[in-house]
């Protein structure tokens, strides 16, 4: 496990490719964004959504980055091929962890609340993070705010995102 966790830490030098791409400088990594994640789980997670799962899919949603990298939708690779990349990837990292590639299996699915619930916290996130970054960087991060509104879709998290643009504006 020592060796599994050497590699999870790797996570944290791994820039988002989504902010290099429109300019910003020493932009967060994805471990920084799994970390934003799991805090909005811990701040609006209703009382349908077992935290505790969310929690789990949260922390390990972008594990296989690690070894695919941060692959976006600018970077030509469609949808399927990354998930075909992720799993196996997630395959050979977790291989004496069937319990974590479940998890990964599960939050591609989208299949059981939890996953929506943190999918959609994976796009809240980011909205949050294009708010400060264009608020402190003067970057246009709007293409950002308008992929996450399409998104997004419950109506709670749609007025987090509402109230974050009144409160973080440049």
């Amino acid at each position: 496990m020592s060796n599994l966790f050497d590699e999870m830490l790797a996570l944290k030098k791994i820039p988002r490719a989504g902010w290099l791409r429109v300019g910003i400088d020493d932009p967060e990594s994805v471990a920084a964004h799994s970390w934003g994640v799991c805090w909005l789980v811990l701040a609006l997670c209703p009382e349908d959504i077992d935290q505790g799962h969310a929690l789990r899919l949260a922390v390990i949603h972008d594990a296989p980055e690690v070894r695919v990298g941060d692959i976006t939708p600018y970077d030509g690779v469609s949808r399927k091929e990354k998930a075909i990349r992720e799993t196996a990837a997630a395959s050979d990292m977790f291989r004496s962890r069937p319990d974590l590639i479940a998890l990964l299996d599960e939050y591609q699915a989208q299949e059981t609340p939890e996953a929506r619930f943190v999918h959609q916290l994976d796009r809240l996130d980011m909205a949050f993070q294009a708010l400060r970054y264009g608020r402190d960087t003067g970057v246009d991060t709007t293409e950002f705010l308008q992929s996450a509104r399409r998104a997004i879709q419950p109506p709670a998290l749609l007025k987090a995102l509402d109230d974050a643009e009144q409160s973080l504006q440049p």
